[in-house]
Protein backbone atom coordinates (compact mmCIF):
# COMPACT_ATOMS: atom_id res chain seq x y z
CA UNK A 1 0.00 0.00 0.00
CA UNK A 2 1.24 3.32 -0.49
CA UNK A 3 1.20 5.52 2.62
CA UNK A 4 2.42 9.22 2.52
CA UNK A 5 3.69 10.15 5.41
CA UNK A 6 4.11 13.88 6.90
CA UNK A 7 7.70 15.01 7.62
CA UNK A 8 9.80 18.04 7.81
CA UNK A 9 13.23 18.29 6.85
CA UNK A 10 15.29 17.98 10.62
CA UNK A 11 12.95 14.90 10.70
CA UNK A 12 14.04 13.53 7.18
CA UNK A 13 17.46 13.83 8.44
CA UNK A 14 17.29 11.78 10.70
CA UNK A 15 15.58 9.05 8.78
CA UNK A 16 18.43 9.57 6.90
CA UNK A 17 20.77 9.10 9.79
CA UNK A 18 18.72 5.93 11.44
CA UNK A 19 18.15 4.24 7.83
CA UNK A 20 14.51 4.58 8.99
CA UNK A 21 11.22 6.26 9.58
CA UNK A 22 10.17 5.68 13.45
CA UNK A 23 9.64 4.44 15.55
CA UNK A 24 5.93 3.27 15.22
CA UNK A 25 2.86 4.05 15.55
CA UNK A 26 3.09 6.60 12.81
CA UNK A 27 0.29 8.15 11.15
CA UNK A 28 0.06 8.35 7.73
CA UNK A 29 -2.13 9.11 4.67
CA UNK A 30 -3.61 6.45 2.24
CA UNK A 31 -6.40 5.76 -0.69
CA UNK A 32 -8.67 3.97 2.26
CA UNK A 33 -11.98 2.50 1.38
CA UNK A 34 -13.63 6.11 3.50
CA UNK A 35 -11.83 8.05 1.35
CA UNK A 36 -13.13 5.77 -1.47
CA UNK A 37 -16.58 5.65 -0.35
CA UNK A 38 -16.03 10.02 0.15
CA UNK A 39 -14.35 10.81 -3.29
CA UNK A 40 -16.85 8.57 -5.25
CA UNK A 41 -15.52 10.04 -9.04
CA UNK A 42 -12.02 10.09 -8.14
CA UNK A 43 -9.62 8.13 -9.74
CA UNK A 44 -6.51 6.63 -8.00
CA UNK A 45 -4.23 9.35 -8.97
CA UNK A 46 -6.73 11.81 -7.93
CA UNK A 47 -6.87 9.82 -4.72
CA UNK A 48 -3.61 9.37 -3.90
CA UNK A 49 -3.78 12.92 -4.53
CA UNK A 50 -6.01 14.03 -1.35
CA UNK A 51 -3.60 11.61 0.50
CA UNK A 52 -0.74 13.41 0.02
CA UNK A 53 -2.52 16.62 0.27
CA UNK A 54 -3.75 15.20 3.82
CA UNK A 55 0.00 14.49 4.72
CA UNK A 56 1.42 18.22 3.48
CA UNK A 57 -1.35 19.24 6.23
CA UNK A 58 0.24 17.07 8.69
CA UNK A 59 3.25 18.72 8.04
CA UNK A 60 2.44 21.98 8.36
CA UNK A 61 1.54 21.09 12.02
CA UNK A 62 4.47 19.71 12.72
CA UNK A 63 6.23 22.86 11.71
CA UNK A 64 4.39 24.29 13.84
CA UNK A 65 4.95 22.14 16.68
CA UNK A 66 8.68 22.41 15.99
CA UNK A 67 9.01 26.29 16.37
CA UNK A 68 6.94 26.40 19.21
CA UNK A 69 8.93 23.92 20.83
CA UNK A 70 12.19 26.31 19.62
CA UNK A 71 13.54 23.84 16.70
CA UNK A 72 14.69 26.37 14.00
CA UNK A 73 13.12 24.86 11.14
CA UNK A 74 13.33 25.45 7.70
CA UNK A 75 9.54 26.74 6.24
CA UNK A 76 8.93 23.88 3.60
CA UNK A 77 6.54 21.62 3.73
CA UNK A 78 7.82 17.38 3.45
CA UNK A 79 5.80 14.52 2.84
CA UNK A 80 7.68 10.75 2.12
CA UNK A 81 5.80 8.00 -0.06
CA UNK A 82 6.41 4.55 1.12
CA UNK A 83 5.42 1.34 -0.30
CA UNK A 84 4.75 -0.70 3.13
CA UNK A 85 3.20 -4.31 3.44
CA UNK A 86 -0.63 -3.92 3.97
CA UNK A 87 -0.26 -5.46 7.07
CA UNK A 88 1.35 -2.61 9.33
CA UNK A 89 -1.13 -0.19 8.05
CA UNK A 90 -4.47 -0.14 10.17
CA UNK A 91 -7.30 1.74 9.18
CA UNK A 92 -10.26 1.92 11.54
CA UNK A 93 -13.35 4.04 11.85
CA UNK A 94 -11.67 5.54 14.88
CA UNK A 95 -10.16 7.92 12.45
CA UNK A 96 -11.86 11.05 12.12
CA UNK A 97 -9.64 11.62 8.69
CA UNK A 98 -10.81 9.82 5.76
CA UNK A 99 -7.46 8.95 4.61
CA UNK A 100 -6.09 8.85 7.84
CA UNK A 101 -3.99 5.54 8.83
CA UNK A 102 -1.60 4.10 11.56
CA UNK A 103 1.47 2.04 10.40
CA UNK A 104 2.34 -0.18 13.43
CA UNK A 105 6.53 -0.51 12.37
CA UNK A 106 8.73 1.78 11.23
CA UNK A 107 9.61 2.41 7.64
CA UNK A 108 12.60 1.36 6.58
CA UNK A 109 14.53 3.75 4.22
CA UNK A 110 14.23 0.88 0.92
CA UNK A 111 10.16 1.35 1.08
CA UNK A 112 10.36 4.78 0.50
CA UNK A 113 9.22 5.51 -2.81
CA UNK A 114 10.12 9.15 -2.92
CA UNK A 115 9.69 12.49 -1.32
CA UNK A 116 7.64 15.23 -1.57
CA UNK A 117 8.83 19.23 -0.94
CA UNK A 118 8.01 23.03 -1.08
CA UNK A 119 9.76 24.58 -3.61
CA UNK A 120 12.23 27.18 -1.56
CA UNK A 121 9.67 29.80 -3.22
CA UNK A 122 7.02 28.99 -1.32
CA UNK A 123 8.91 29.66 2.11
CA UNK A 124 7.07 33.07 2.47
CA UNK A 125 3.67 31.46 2.22
CA UNK A 126 4.35 28.52 4.51
CA UNK A 127 6.11 31.22 6.62
CA UNK A 128 2.80 32.84 6.67
CA UNK A 129 0.36 29.20 7.12
CA UNK A 130 2.74 28.04 10.46
CA UNK A 131 1.93 31.61 12.18
CA UNK A 132 -1.72 31.95 11.27
CA UNK A 133 -2.95 28.12 12.10
CA UNK A 134 -3.46 28.68 15.66
CA UNK A 135 -5.75 31.68 15.22
CA UNK A 136 -7.29 29.76 12.04
CA UNK A 137 -7.87 26.71 14.36
CA UNK A 138 -9.72 29.40 16.65
CA UNK A 139 -11.97 29.92 14.16
CA UNK A 140 -10.45 32.89 12.27
CA UNK A 141 -11.08 33.20 8.69
CA UNK A 142 -8.11 35.75 7.64
CA UNK A 143 -5.99 33.32 9.05
CA UNK A 144 -7.43 30.20 7.57
CA UNK A 145 -7.23 32.01 4.05
CA UNK A 146 -3.23 31.97 5.34
CA UNK A 147 -3.13 28.77 5.85
CA UNK A 148 -5.27 27.61 2.79
CA UNK A 149 -2.76 29.83 0.82
CA UNK A 150 0.27 27.05 1.59
CA UNK A 151 -1.99 24.37 -0.70
CA UNK A 152 -1.44 27.26 -3.63
CA UNK A 153 2.08 25.37 -3.41
CA UNK A 154 2.49 22.22 -5.10
CA UNK A 155 4.71 20.21 -3.45
CA UNK A 156 7.79 18.94 -5.72
CA UNK A 157 9.12 15.25 -6.44
CA UNK A 158 12.36 14.01 -5.19
CA UNK A 159 13.49 10.45 -5.45
CA UNK A 160 14.55 9.17 -2.73
CA UNK A 161 18.46 9.13 -3.64
CA UNK A 162 18.34 13.11 -3.68
CA UNK A 163 17.50 13.12 0.25
CA UNK A 164 21.33 13.96 0.69
CA UNK A 165 20.88 17.05 -1.99
CA UNK A 166 17.70 18.38 0.32
CA UNK A 167 19.46 17.91 3.75
CA UNK A 168 22.29 20.19 2.19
Amino acid sequence: MRVYLPCTLPALAQVAAAGELGPAPLTGYAVTPALIEWYVSGDTEELEYVALTEAARASLRMLVADRADGVEVAARRVVVAADVPDDIVKIGPHLEERARVRLLQPVPLGMLASVHVDDPTAVEDIDAAIAALPAADRGDDDAQFAVDGAEDHELMWYATQEIPDLLT
